[in-house]
């Protein structure tokens, strides 16, 4: 007999949301995570007075108690909806270009059309008639796929057909005029990490749609919180949890799982292994290399490793109005050359491309009275920062971080003399803590090609799985349900077994 019915690798989003609905169907579980807390990107840390939120800037999926969302339900049926507090964000986000231009959005369609035409008012029809395309392809997308109608057909879903791989400029292109009117609708292309000219217009459309729909939401008590409620869930359903504990081996033989073996030498037995980690580390550092399939090495020939990012993480001794910031979600860039942008990436050059979040204006009570914190990323690939010798590494940090700093003072110029606290973290940081190649925080580059429609959950060796944004689309809810359908899977398995 194993020792465990499952073996979960990683105790990130999909790790937890997977061991907790296998606990819950009544398998026996166990939940191996190299960090002390879980989380993965889904986390926290202290410096002096704040408590630091690592990742999370805008919960989609939610939606209200009222009109739920798809996230809003998956917490419920975990059974941890009622142990979290939410907080709505009042508006979908601003864009400022210093010096020229400044923007903020509501997050409700009508609110939003009439804002971008009071500045572009000679294409409010457009700006309409790009919405009503946003809203009658996602429309399509949740009837078609999300309820799996068996008789979906390019008849039946004609705009779904047409535009779900089309590139995100070339479509708005199409609608649209102005170079400063296309990048305003576009900025959310940073939560995917491709710029629109590569990314499909399907996942720009369902971003778009989700948060004006189902709104963004913040977290009482950040991420860090809800990966506590999960893990907690999933104790009391009867899982198992080891921390400080990595996995150093999956034991394959003739083809199958036979088990796992532990950095600190404990073999378990199980048939079914999840890895919330990477599918490059999987097989590559955790399965002898003859065990695994050519085909599965072949595949990663196709990809390559996704954007990691560059955060300065700031506490502040003031409320966050006194530093000029009155919304949470801030997006800052200087060009409307989004590929330019995402050319520097692969570069020590700074990008002109940054977001600054601040909990505070959604919720006062996140950072202690009378301060905020805010995080300012950039994203950033990891290759450049291989290339940095050890001992120059604290002054290309620090170098890099001065550019970010200097890019927010053109939008919030009190910002640098209220800092009380501050941490930057390098791809290389994100590397060393999350444990994925490059530090990537989306898993590959998400091209059409390595979408969730593209990438499967399960192995060609069998009784391995995945979950995770390596499997699918990166971001919070991406990865939360992601290992919920991992779960699905894996139950699928063991019933027929």
């Amino acid at each position: 007999m194993p020792d465990y019915d499952v073996v979960v690798i990683g105790a990130g989003n999909g790790g937890l949301t997977c061991a907790l609905t296998l606990a819950q169907a009544g398998r026996k579980v166990l939940m191996l995570e190299r960090h002390n807390v879980p989380g993965g990107c889904a986390t926290s840390f202290v410096r002096g007075r704040f408590e630091f939120e690592v990742a999370l800037h805008q919960l989609s999926g939610m939606g209200s108690a009222e009109r739920p969302g798809p996230l809003r339900a998956i917490l419920g049926e975990m059974g941890v909806l009622d142990k979290l507090e939410f907080v709505e964000m009042e508006n979908l986000y601003r864009v400022a270009f210093p010096g020229t231009f400044d923007i903020t959005l509501p997050t409700n369609r009508d609110g939003l059309i009439d804002e971008l035409a009071r500045l572009f008012p000679k294409e409010r029809d457009a700006i309409a008639r790009f919405m009503e395309l946003v809203y009658r392809y996602c429309m399509e997308m949740v009837q078609g796929l999300f309820f799996h109608d068996p008789g979906i057909s390019k008849e039946k879903y004609p705009t779904y057909f047409a535009y779900a791989f089309r590139n995100s400029q070339e479509v708005l292109d199409e609608y649209l005029e102005s170079p400063l009117l296309k990048s305003i609708l576009s900025v959310y292309w940073g939560y995917v990490g491709v710029p629109p000219s590569m990314l499909p217009f399907g996942d720009l459309a369902i971003m778009l749609w989700a948060y004006i729909e189902f709104k963004p939401y913040h977290l009482k008590g950040g991420s860090q919180a809800m990966s506590n409620a999960l893990l907690d869930a999933f104790l009391a359903a009867g899982g198992e949890v080891r921390f400080n504990c990595a996995a150093k081996k999956i034991v394959v033989e003739d083809g199958a799982v036979k088990g796992v073996i532990t950095e600190q030498g404990d073999r378990v037995d199980t048939g079914r292994v999840v890895s919330n980690a990477s599918t490059i580390h999987t097989y590559i550092d955790l399965i002898d290399r003859g065990e695994i399939p050519a085909a599965e090495l072949d595949a990663f020939k196709s990809h390559t490793i996704g954007p990691s990012a560059f955060t300065l993480y700031m506490g502040l001794d003031c409320e966050p109005e006194e530093v000029g910031i009155y919304e949470t979600t801030n997006f800052i860039t200087t060009t409307v050359d989004s590929d330019r942008a995402f050319s520097l990436w692969r570069t020590m050059e700074q990008q002109g491309w940054a977001l600054l979040t601040c909990y505070d204006v959604s919720d006062p009570d996140f950072s202690p009275k009378g301060t905020c914190q805010a995080a300012l990323v950039a994203l950033q690939y990891g290759d450049p920062w291989y290339a940095v010798s050890p001992q120059e590494y604290a002054d290309a940090k620090y170098r890099y971080a001065e550019g970010m700093l200097r890019l927010a003072e053109r939008v919030f110029p009190k910002i640098r003399d209220h800092i009380e606290e501050l941490e930057a973290a390098t791809p290389l940081t994100h590397l060393r803590y999350l444990g994925h190649p490059g530090g990537a925080i989306y898993g590959f580059d998400q091209f059409a090609k390595d979408s969730q429609y593209f990438l499967s959950n399960r192995s060609a060796i069998n009784g391995l799985y995945f979950a995770g944004a390596w499997v699918g689309g990166g971001g919070f809810q991406p990865t939360l349900t992601s290992g919920r359908s991992t779960a699905r899977s894996v139950l699928k398995s063991l019933k027929k077994a």
